[in-house]
């Protein structure tokens, strides 16, 4: 277990709802998580789960109207930042936490150049000269390894690719050294070399500056290579919690196991037939209208009639493997 010390974020029982003319709409209900230093934490669920708003929540950037945090605590480095008003967590943000999206052409500002963008962020937290916060803005693009950087700090984001726009983007959520960093699926909008290459590169800058991460996606295969602990979501609640290992050995919770069977498997002989993939029958529910039981058990089929009454606990599997689920000691035997 890592040392109490070397604790960044430590997530308790945060809420976040939104108002709308269907009715309170549950994104993240009762959400609870911690993150080391140097540690990567996944969370992963499908669309629609609660993961974005999670990292909206941690960024205290959920829009207000109609979205709001209503409780729970955010705490990095001790700082409960649900606490700050809006001038000291802006003076955080960027700085002590910071976040790359997921498509980098709206987040990054089109009439501004790339390197005027990042100096920008470092001259905001950093008390530097314009030429320093230039020349911060340089090598941060080189440590990102965009070939011939001073170039490229000159071009506006329409002039550079993809690949390199989000390298940007990671350069600027850098380029103050957070604590924490928050990449809401940082590759999805990329062809699957680049996302191989920005993946290995954050993971390379995270590992050198001894940051934290929380990687949001819905891909398993990337949660296998990258992270240390993993967060299985659904319908706003954390339904499973634990190492790569321990989850991917032993899945505890029947929505994790249909997960993974539902991950494509390349055959032995790379020529045969691939079987029919797996599916999870049925859609989430819609976080206004929640059953009174586990949010899962319609889609379910290890789903009893408590299941439907009563909404699990998390409970403790051992080496903080955590489920909620009735049936999570039938869930290994089960075969998907």
């Amino acid at each position: 277990m890592a040392d109490k010390s070397d604790l960044v974020l430590d997530v308790k029982n945060l809420k976040t709802v939104f108002f709308t003319n269907s009715g309170l709409f549950k994104a993240v209900d009762d959400l609870s998580f911690s993150v080391h230093r140097g540690e990567t934490l996944a969370i992963v669920g499908e669309s629609g789960c609660g993961k974005s708003v999670t990292a909206l929540s941690l960024m205290r950037l959920v829009p207000d109207p109609p979205g709001r945090i209503v409780g729970g605590t955010v705490c990095l480095e001790g700082t409960d930042l649900l606490s700050l008003d809006e001038a000291q967590m802006r003076a955080i943000r960027g700085d002590r936490i910071s976040m790359i999206f997921q498509e980098p052409m709206t987040s990054l500002n089109p009439v501004m150049r790339i390197g005027a963008q990042i100096s920008e962020a470092v001259r905001l937290h950093r008390t530097v000269s314009t030429r320093e916060a230039q020349d911060i803005a340089v090598e941060m693009l080189r440590l990102v390894r965009i070939p011939e950087p001073a170039r490229r700090a000159r071009e506006y984001p329409h002039q550079l690719s993809g690949g390199m726009r989000q390298r940007a983007m990671i350069a600027m959520a850098l380029a103050c050294r957070p604590a924490l960093l928050i990449a809401d699926e940082p590759t999805t909008a990329l062809d699957v070399t680049i996302q191989a290459q920005i993946l290995a590169l954050i993971l390379d800058l995270q590992k050198e500056l001894g940051t934290g991460l929380v990687l949001i996606t819905h891909d398993l295969g990337v949660v296998a290579q990258t992270a240390q602990r993993v967060i299985v979501m659904y319908a706003g609640k954390k339904v499973e919690e634990a190492t790569v290992e321990a989850l991917f050995a032993a899945p505890k919770h029947p929505y994790t196991r249909g997960l993974m069977a539902s991950i494509p498997a390349v055959p032995a002989s790379g020529l045969a037939a691939q079987a029919r993939l797996n599916e999870i029958p049925g859609t989430v529910p819609s976080l206004v209208r929640l059953p009174k039981g586990c949010a899962f058990a319609p889609r379910c089929k290890l789903a009893i009639k408590r299941c439907l009454d009563d909404y699990p606990p998390l409970q403790d599997w051992g080496g903080g493997h955590l489920a909620a689920c009735w049936r999570a000691a039938d869930v290994v035997e089960e075969v998907a």
